[in-house]
């Protein structure tokens, strides 16, 4: 997305292009070639729906001529807005969709937040809730109008020169927050260690600023040092306009955020190093963002955001280009003073107090629950055992009465009797009138000899 400085300046969409490294041996036209470019986020809550009103707008040829002829001021004061009545039909189209979207969006994060705090949502006002989110109109949800862009544009403008405010305030929270943990690790200590320990922390505090000359950036010093140590060129041989060109990476004209931080890596390199235990890569972060605002506030001129080739040599014209001062560094000054130290420990403390509060409050509910789940334990067992000596007694009942045993439910069980086993009988001693009946002798033979 090749987007003009004026749409920059405001959308702050500028190319976030990754700063080529420059070939030493003139393959740097190659590298150009093969680089990809890549959007930088805003930091905006809203970045993604930016993005793609400024694509769809892009796609417009009436509106990319207007766009190529609008100065700030045009863009500023909302005139570029109006041009929106005459894009074509798809492309309305389709700025409607996006913010239709962007409306389910925000409702849908409205609600979970609503949810989140127990807070009744069945009947929300979203036109009302919608409000809060300045960068779209919320009485008309449907369609894409002159005023979105405009509020858009507005939003984006105003959120965007608050942005390093806020960043530098988060880095000096950081700061007090280090200096918080320092101090009360060193209450923990024994006098002996504490000692030791603050002698090992002041020494390495003196390794940090025991580093090389800083020089000021945009200036001739530090732009040299670039040319000769970054882009392997003759230092004899500086040109402004050709070092321009040379770091304006993705073309455009200007120098962006993004292609202004790179310049400033070798200046940075002398006091931060990541293998350091004394170097702090947050820091690192903040004093580069410190270069930037230093460089813009000095060189762009007409606040835009972005350096262009006029401006920059301009700068170059001006006494503090060829004889500035040395470059305070973040560790030369502290971030914050020793009331705003004890006023952030305060709130700390109330954060303190407060979480063990919340934690007390869960403790509690906790061994509550945990005094319920004992008793329904109990009833459990003592149901338990009184179904058991029922089904006991059951069966001892049945028993007496002769029933079949019950099973664990009360249902009758009936057992297969045991076949009896087979009892032979023994045969009486013979009726002699039977015996004669079935021709049977009934005395022995007369023949037979007889004993006396």
């Amino acid at each position: 997305m090749n987007l003009k400085p004026g749409w920059l300046l405001l959308l702050s969409i500028a190319a976030g292009v990754w700063s080529v490294p420059i070939d030493r041996n003139g393959g740097n036209q190659e590298l150009k070639e093969e680089a990809q470019e890549e959007n930088a986020d805003t930091g905006l809550y809203y970045d993604r729906y930016l993005r793609e009103v400024i694509e769809v707008l892009e796609t417009d040829p009436h509106f990319r001529e207007k766009l190529q002829t609008a100065n700030t001021e045009d863009i500023k004061n909302g005139r570029l807005s109006k041009e929106l009545d005459l894009v074509s039909h798809h492309v309305r189209t389709r700025l409607d969709e996006l913010k239709r979207q962007e409306v389910s969006r925000l409702r849908m994060l409205l609600k979970a937040k609503l949810d989140s705090t127990n807070t009744q949502s069945l009947q929300m006002d979203h036109a009302s809730l919608l409000k809060q989110f300045e960068h779209l109109d919320p009485h008309n949800q449907n369609t894409f109008e002159a005023k979105d862009l405009e509020l858009l544009i507005s939003t984006a403008t105003k959120d965007l020169e608050n942005y390093d405010a806020e960043r530098h305030e988060e880095f000096k929270r950081y700061e007090m927050l280090k200096e918080h943990e320092r101090r009360e690790y060193l209450k923990g200590l024994d006098q002996e260690k504490r000692e030791k320990e603050e002698k090992r922390m002041l020494e390495l505090q003196e390794k940090h600023r025991q580093h090389p000359k800083v020089n000021a950036p945009g200036s001739v010093a530090q732009l040299r040092e670039v040319w000769e140590e970054t882009d392997g060129l003759d230092p004899q041989e500086f040109n402004p306009k050709t070092f321009f060109k040379l770091h304006d990476t993705n073309e455009d004209g200007v120098l962006d955020e993004q292609e202004l931080e790179a310049l400033f890596t070798k200046e940075l390199e002398k006091v931060y190093d990541p293998k350091n235990e004394e170097d702090d890569m947050m820091e690192m972060e903040e004093e580069r963002l410190r270069m930037r605002e230093h460089v813009m506030k000095n060189v762009d001129t007409n606040k835009d955001r972005l350096v262009s080739l006029e401006e920059f040599l301009k700068s170059t014209e001006k006494k503090d280009f060829n004889s500035p001062r040395e470059w305070e560094t973040l560790d030369s000054k502290p971030a914050y003073t020793e009331e705003e130290l004890q006023r952030f420990e305060a709130e700390l403390r109330d954060k303190e107090e407060e979480l063990k509060r919340r934690a007390e409050t869960l403790r509690q509910e906790q061994d509550l629950l945990n005094e319920r789940g004992k008793a329904l334990e109990a009833q459990k067992r003592e149901y338990q055992q009184a179904v058991l000596e029922m089904s006991q007694r059951q069966k001892e009942q049945q028993a007496a009465d002769g029933q079949p045993p019950a099973g664990p439910n009360g249902e009758l069980q009936f057992q297969p009797q045991a076949p009896k086993p087979e009892v032979k009988e023994e045969k009486a001693p013979a009726d002699p009138e039977a015996q004669v009946q079935n021709n049977l002798p009934a005395e022995p033979p007369q023949n037979l000899p007889l004993h006396t």
